[in-house]
């Protein structure tokens, strides 16, 4: 199946397709420098945001991404952003990263059900067979996180971890990117999922 635009609704947060009209909200909220430590891009203005952006979409209409904006369901707020990347559709392969949440909604449920979210969208509806974890330090996965998806008490949707692959980064980034490597296999519940589950609409 195709990648396209879909937008993905959990219990707290839901993934829109990431547009232009998300850079306000955006900007609002992902101007710390932490944000973007230990990341290539660095965003400090919403102009900069507005590059950030207009680059994802770039590679989005190239095919080889597809980003979205996390924004929460109370509230109706822009809390960060999201992606599928390096998408090889013939080896039904992709990366899950390029993932910043802000600060304010950091160690709370919102970072563990998008993550789901992407897992069991490309899994369950795409057809994928691997996806390639990113993440780096507080704004991908931490150990909270990853007990998260990995807890058999509800009755969706979540992945073991089936290997680990290793960045190629040098220095200090090499201890903070730890991509961890999925497979459509094994599954266990998942409860970012226990009340509302991957309905993915178009």
């Amino acid at each position: 199946m195709d990648i396209h635009p879909v937008t993905l609704e959990g219990a707290v947060v839901r993934l829109e397709p990431l547009t232009l009209e998300h850079v306000p909200g955006l900007a609002q909220v992902g101007l710390d420098p932490e944000l973007w430590r230990w990341v290539p891009t660095l965003v400090g203005s919403a102009g900069e945001m507005r590059e950030y952006v207009e680059q994802a979409l770039a590679e989005q209409a190239g095919g080889t991404a597809l980003p979205f904006a996390i924004v929460t369901q109370e509230g109706n707020q822009v809390i960060g952003s999201t992606r599928y990347g390096n998408i090889d559709r013939g080896n039904r392969r992709l990366e899950i990263g390029w993932t910043w949440v802000a600060p304010a909604h950091q160690r709370t449920r919102a970072n563990t059900e998008a993550k789901c979210l992407l897992l069991a969208h490309a899994f369950e509806r795409l057809g994928y067979t691997l996806a390639l974890l990113k993440d780096a330090g507080f704004v991908g996965l931490n150990s909270e996180t990853l007990r998260g998806m990995r807890r058999p008490e509800d009755d969706k949707y979540a992945v073991e971890r089936d290997g680990a692959a290793h960045c190629s980064l040098p220095g200090a980034e090499r201890r903070l990117l730890q991509p961890r490597l999925y497979s459509h296999r094994r599954m266990r519940p998942c409860r970012a999922h226990k009340k509302t589950g991957d309905r993915g609409r178009p």
